[in-house]
């Protein structure tokens, strides 16, 4: 993108900075507010999953369905070369298991519940939780770069 031309940052490292995080913004406001109006917070958990189907079936599904279309009726294959994908998601799921037990430890009545409990553990997880996203995208952008490398 035109952002990433002008700060000279990979495409991947684009992607995963800003790109994600100017769709996933609005989607977070949405979430808190259904979380707040709603009892139980499942309002909250069904957009966030609703959103990241949509993202994931329709917005790259739809894109790389009609790049095939297109390169086909052109008479081309739409090959498309492998990347460092694998470092990527094997980070992100091991954030991911280790952010739903932090929720399953919010639960506790001992902490006062999901959404409830001394603000101090309140800081102290939304604290990981961008600590998480940081180093998802610093450590994903040391292996695009060669500074660590990837599998």
């Amino acid at each position: 993108g035109h952002l990433g031309c002008f700060i000279n940052l990979k495409d991947c490292v684009n992607a995963i900075a800003f790109v994600a995080l100017g769709t996933s913004v609005p989607d977070t406001f949405a979430s808190k507010t259904a979380a707040i109006e709603d009892e139980s917070a499942d309002a909250s958990v069904g957009n966030v999953t609703g959103s990241n189907a949509v993202n994931v079936f329709l917005g790259i599904g739809i894109a790389w369905t009609m790049a095939a279309i297109y390169h086909e009726s052109q008479g081309n294959s739409f090959n498309v070369p492998v990347g460092s994908l694998g470092f990527s998601v094997t980070i992100f799921c091991i954030e991911a298991c280790l952010a739903i037990l932090i929720l399953f430890i919010r639960r506790s009545p001992a902490v006062g519940g999901e959404l409830g409990g001394p603000k101090l553990y309140k800081t102290i997880s939304a604290a990981i939780f961008v600590f998480f996203w940081v180093f998802y995208v610093a450590i994903s952008a040391m292996e695009a770069y060669g500074v660590i490398s990837g599998f």
